[in-house]
């Protein structure tokens, strides 16, 4: 059957297929990125739950929406880095690793009690 520019199309090709390449090298980077986006809100509700001085008075944005405000962003942070994973900025999973890191840094310096 002619395509529009001309071209016939073999048996095994379908139209508006989507690259399967593509698919395979899309998900690895969303797949890394959801399990860093749990292992950031659980450092995240376990730092709100130790009760540290340093949340207690901290600004009304931790206590905004009871509690939820901090977690909301966590999760627009997550879903703008999958977002940007999606549209094939793989390389965004690197930045997420590192912001990762650093909540891990900062919950374990929390936890530890040694700020």
């Amino acid at each position: 059957m002619p395509s529009a520019d001309g071209s016939a199309k073999t048996a095994d090709e379908r139209p508006l297929a989507i690259d399967e390449g593509f698919c395979q090298n899309a998900t690895m980077p969303l797949i890394l990125l959801f399990v860093l986006g749990i292992a950031n809100f659980a450092l995240h509700r376990a730092v709100l739950a130790s009760n540290h001085p340093v949340i207690r008075d901290s600004a009304w944005f931790t206590k905004a929406l009871g509690g939820k405000a901090t977690l909301l962003t966590e999760f627009v942070v997550l879903l703008a880095a999958m977002l940007a994973a999606a549209n094939g900025y793989g390389s965004i999973v690197w930045v997420y690793a590192g912001y990762t890191l650093l909540n891990g840094l900062a919950a374990w310096l929390i936890l530890s009690r040694r700020v």
